[in-house]
This record gives structure tokens, sequence and C-alpha cells, in this order.
């Protein structure tokens, strides 16, 4: 694993010019937005907002939708790295505009924006080296030419500006996300893309939550870990704590830690499974070669009759 640091930035609008300075929670910036100001809705005529979990499960509540009516109507999908880690942004107008955006009175959903939102115009930045057990939190002030809030006459400290905009909630909520997302990326290259079935179940407990408490609750989960039924009361009845349950698996299922505990002989099971899966897999692949190439159809004849001759030998 490298020495290097390694830095997730989630709220960098993609082309801001960003003072490279890492500013702290002590740090005092100028800032200032209000209505009257004259750039009043310029930064969501141009959004680029990222969503965290914690970020949907307010807006879908604030719109009276599931995960899925919100998702298909106001998001959409991207890959946050090169190994097509899913994220969420906001849809936008054909201009860019965001879709809560009223002319002339701003933010429609003001009491429940997204992180992103509340943070500008600061990144937040969550960095970590090998030897750290926990990441540290640092800022950058994003200065782009739309915004005349630097020009406002109120120097701010950057933990006082968080307060102000209702942060420490949020980055309460948020923290376990990042942490997932920062872990991945310190792993390096060397851990490999995660399989298309994890990348799916990542995309299901952090946005599609309504589906992701289904699949929670079916009788096939419920046979796999070891839970008490309290658990999943709580989880078919609290956003929040489907949101962090999700965590939990995710870091199970990522990264091989022991969050959740498995009936005894499940791990088994599910590797005899997958042999099966991966040898009916295999046979398939057989035939439909075999159907193209005279010498595959010889090979997998050859291999067939070399395994059923080992079978053999093991039973004698």
């Amino acid at each position: 694993m490298s020495n290097d640091k390694f830095n997730f930035n989630f709220d960098l609008p993609e082309k801001s010019n960003v003072m490279p300075t890492i500013l702290t929670p002590d740090t005092t910036i100028n800032f200032r937005c209000h209505k009257g100001i004259s750039c009043f809705n310029a930064c969501c005529k141009h959004a680029d907002i990222t969503l965290t979990p914690y970020d949907i499960i307010r807006l879908k509540q604030r719109t009276g939708q599931t995960s899925e009516q919100f998702l298909k109507q106001y998001t959409v999908p991207f890959q946050m790295d090169a190994d097509g880690l899913p994220g969420v942004k906001f849809r936008t107008t054909e201009d860019g505009a965001c879709l809560f955006m009223k002319e002339g009175e701003g933010c429609t959903i003001y009491e429940d924006r997204p992180t992103s939102c509340r943070y500008y115009p600061l990144g937040n930045l969550a960095m970590k080296n090998a030897e750290q057990a926990h990441e540290t939190q640092h800022f950058v002030l994003v200065q782009e030419e739309h915004c005349k809030g630097h020009e406002e006459d109120r120097p701010i400290k950057i933990q006082d500006y968080r307060n102000e905009q209702g942060l420490e909630d949020y980055d309460g909520f948020n923290k376990e996300f990042f942490q997932l997302i920062l872990k991945k990326k310190s792993m390096g290259p060397g851990v490999g893309k995660p399989p298309e079935m994890s990348l799916q179940l990542f995309f299901m407990a952090n946005y599609d939550m309504d589906r992701f408490r289904r699949f929670v609750l079916s009788d096939n989960f419920k046979r796999t870990y070891d839970l008490p039924q309290d658990i999943y009361d709580t989880l078919e009845a609290d956003d929040v704590a489907l949101m962090h349950f999700g965590f939990q698996l995710l870091r199970q299922v990522l990264f091989n830690e022991v969050t959740l505990p498995l009936f005894d002989g499940t791990l088994e099971k599910r590797v005899e499974e997958r042999k099966e899966v991966i040898e009916l897999r295999r046979k398939l692949e057989a035939e439909m070669a075999k159907a193209k190439d005279p010498y595959m159809t010889y090979k997998a004849e050859v291999e067939e009759e070399s395994e059923n001759l080992q079978k053999e030998a093991k039973k004698d």
C-alpha cells in the first residue's frame, strides 16, 4: 500500500477556480449570500451537484416520493471512479439549471438542500494516509467568476459557517458514506474492480433505499444474516437507520469486514452455490465454442473426459 496521501473531493464544481490553500475549521473567510445580491441564483443556473445518501433521504421525503421515483425524476447516474463506482447528481434543465430553482425566489427546497449546496463556497476534503486510522477534514475555498458573495463584508470562521448551514448534522450522517469511498480509493488499484453485483448493491443501498429495504426484509436475506427481529422492525420504519445498515453491509461486501453476523454454514453454502453457477457458465461457454470451432469441440470433450476420470478415481 502506498504511503501517499489520498483525498476525496466531493463538493468542488468541475470548472471552478479553486485556491490551492488547505483551510481548517478555524480559518476565517469572507462570504455572504442573500436574496439581494446581484448574482442571486447564478450558481443554481449552472448546477453540478453530487448527492449523498442522506441528501436523497431528505429530498425524497420532501417531495413525497419513493427513492425510485425521486431518482428517475430528479437525478442522473455517473461513475465516481475508474472502477465504475456509482454516484448520482441532480438532473438539470437543458441550460444546466437546477430543477428546484425558481427564478427570482431561489431554492424551493432550501430547508432540505443537499450537502454540496450547504458547503458552497467551500470544498470539503477528507484526507488520510496509510498510517492514519481516521481521515482528517480540511477545506478549500471555491471562487467562481459569477459569485459576488466573496465581495460582501462579512468575515466568518469556517466552523461558524458550517454551523450556520446546518452542516454538523449533515456531516455526521454523511461520514460513513465518505469513509466507504475514501477506503476504496486508499486501497489502490491492487484490490481490483468490484464485481458488478457489488456495484449494483452499492447503488441500491446508498441511493435506491426503498428497493434496498425490500431486499433487506426479504426471506432470503433473513435466512442469511443472523439478526434479531427488532433490527428488521427498525429498518422497515426508519430511513436513516436503513442507510447506516447499508454502510455496514457494504463494508462487509466490499472489504470483507465482519460487520454483520451470518448464520452458521451460510458462507460455505454460498461458495458451493457459486461453484455451481461457475460450472454451468463454463459448460455454456464450452457449448457455444463447440458450435463455432471443431478444435474447441475436441478440447471440450477431452476436458470433460479428464474430469470424469478424476471423479472416478476419487470414488475408488
